[in-house]
C-alpha cells in the first residue's frame, strides 16, 4: 500500500468503499440544476404533483393528536396502520396479504440494500434484465455478485431464455415488470407466468421492484409476480412517485419468514423508518385525496409522454427506435450502431448536448455487463410540453449533424 501524501488523512477503507462509484445520473443532475438547461435526465417525479397541503394537514394532525408517540422510536416493522393499509391494498388487487407480510422501509432503495445483504455473498450469481435499473445495480454491486444478464426484446425480458446454465446457482432474478426503468417496458401476464415457472424450475427467488406501477395511463398493468409465485417473490413498492420522495417511505411485501430476515437486517441499518413521516403518510393515503390525486398524476404524465413521442417522430432519425410506454416516466431510445462509419456513443453525445443546454442519460450505466453505447434514456415528467418539443428538436438537430 502506498504511503499517504503528507497532509492527507489516511483512510483504511474496506474494498466495497473503494469500489463504490457515484451514480452517473447524480453527476449529470449537478449540471442540469441550472434553469436554462432542458433536462430529460432525472428520474424525479414532477414537484407539481406533490400533495403539499394534504401532507401539511397530515403532519399537523399527527403532531396535534399523537405528538409524543410520533416523535418517539418505533418498531422496525413499521407503523401498524400503514402496514395494514398496504396489506389491504395488495389484497384488493387479488393477492391476499397480511400485515405481517409487510415491512416499511426508508425508500425502496433501502429495500434493495436489504435484499442484497440477505442474498448476496461475494461471487454469488444473480440474474438481472439487460438493461436494468442503475440504483439496483449499485446496491447489488457493493456486495460483488456475479451478474448474469437475462436477454430482452421489445417487450421486455425473455423468460424462455432462463435455462439451466443461466440459472445455475442464481440466488434471485431482479426484475422491474411495470414501466421499467430505463426502458419503460411492461412485462405481459404470459411472460410473468413463464418467469414464475422458471423460478420454480431452477429454484431462485424473484425480486420485483415496482415503484411506477401506479403510474399507468389507460389501464392497469398485469398482476404482481406475487400472483404467480407468492412463495418466492419479494415485492418492493414506494410512495415516492405518488406522494413525495422526500418522505423516504417504501415497503417490502414477502413471505413472513423472509420479512423476519429483512427485519433483522434493517434493525442493524437504521432501527426503523421515520415514525412521523409514516404516520403523516398514512393520514394522506387513508383519506379521499388519493381517488383524485392519482388520476391527475396519470393524466399529466400520459399527456407529456404523448408530446415527447410526437416530437421524436418529427425530429429523430428514421432508423432510430424508441419504446412507447403505457405508463411510468421513461422512454428508451436506441440509435443506429454507427453513423457514417463512426460508432455511436451516447456518452460522447451527451457532452455535446450539454453544450447546447440539453441533458439526457446515456444508456451505458444501465448495463451490468457489456454496455450498449448507442442507447439513451429520456424522462418527460418534469419538463413542460413546450420545452419537451424544443429539447427533442435540438437533440434531433444534433443527431442530424452527426450524420453529416
Amino acid at each position: 500500500m502506498n504511503a499517504p501524501h503528507e497532509g492527507t488523512l489516511f483512510m483504511p477503507l474496506a474494498q466495497r468503499a473503494r469500489d463504490a462509484r457515484s451514480s452517473a445520473i447524480r453527476e449529470i443532475l449537478k449540471v442540469t440544476l441550472q434553469a436554462d438547461v432542458i433536462s430529460f435526465a432525472g428520474g424525479l417525479p414532477a414537484p407539481e404533483t406533490f400533495p403539499v397541503e394534504a401532507l401539511r394537514d397530515g403532519f399537523d394532525r399527527v403532531l396535534r393528536e399523537v405528538g409524543p408517540a410520533s416523535l418517539q422510536y418505533s418498531t422496525t416493522e413499521g407503523h401498524p396502520a400503514l402496514r395494514e393499509w398496504i396489506a389491504a391494498r395488495e389484497t384488493a388487487r387479488g393477492i391476499p396479504t397480511e400485515a405481517d407480510e409487510v415491512l416499511v422501509v426508508s425508500g425502496s432503495q433501502q429495500g434493495l440494500d436489504l435484499v442484497a445483504k440477505a442474498f448476496i455473498d461475494e461471487g454469488a450469481p444473480i440474474l438481472v434484465e439487460s438493461p436494468s435499473y442503475l440504483g439496483a445495480l449499485q446496491a447489488f454491486g457493493l456486495l460483488a455478485p456475479e451478474f448474469r444478464n437475462i436477454p430482452t426484446d421489445a417487450d421486455g425480458l425473455l423468460p424462455q431464455a432462463i435455462d439451466a446454465e443461466l440459472a445455475r446457482g442464481a440466488r434471485f432474478a431482479y426484475v422491474m415488470p411495470n414501466f421499467q426503468n430505463p426502458s419503460g417496458r411492461t412485462l405481459t401476464a404470459e411472460r410473468r407466468l413463464l418467469l414464475a415457472a422458471a423460478a420454480r424450475e431452477h429454484d431462485f427467488w424473484l425480486v420485483e421492484d415496482d415503484p411506477y406501477g401506479e403510474l399507468w395511463y389507460r389501464e392497469q398493468p398485469p398482476q404482481s409476480l406475487r400472483a404467480f409465485a407468492p412463495e418466492r417473490t419479494i415485492r418492493l413498492g414506494s410512495f415516492s412517485k405518488i406522494l413525495s420522495p422526500g418522505l423516504r417511505i417504501g415497503f417490502v411485501v414477502a413471505p413472513r419468514a423472509m420479512i423476519e430476515i429483512l427485519i433483522r437486517l434493517k434493525q442493524a441499518t437504521d432501527l426503523h423508518t421515520a415514525t412521523l413521516s409514516q404516520r403523516a403518510a398514512f393520514e394522506v393515503l387513508n383519506s379521499t385525496l388519493m381517488a383524485e390525486h392519482l388520476p391527475a398524476i396519470r393524466a399529466r404524465y400520459a399527456a407529456q409522454c404523448a408530446v415527447m413521442l410526437e416530437a421524436l417522430e418529427q425530429h429523430f432519425p428514421r432508423d432510430a427506435l424508441w419504446t412507447r410506454p403505457s405508463g411510468g416516466m421513461f422512454i428508451w431510445v436506441e440509435l443506429p450502431d454507427t453513423i457514417n462509419g463512426a460508432v455511436v456513443d451516447t456518452t460522447m453525445l451527451l457532452a455535446r448536448a450539454i453544450e447546447r443546454r440539453i441533458a439526457f442519460v446515456p444508456g451505458e450505466p444501465f448495463f451490468a455487463g457489456e454496455p450498449k453505447r448507442n442507447c439513451l434514456r429520456l424522462s418527460f415528467v418534469t419538463v413542460p410540453p413546450a420545452r419537451i418539443r424544443t429539447g427533442i428538436a435540438m437533440l434531433g438537430e444534433l443527431l442530424r449533424e452527426s450524420q453529416g
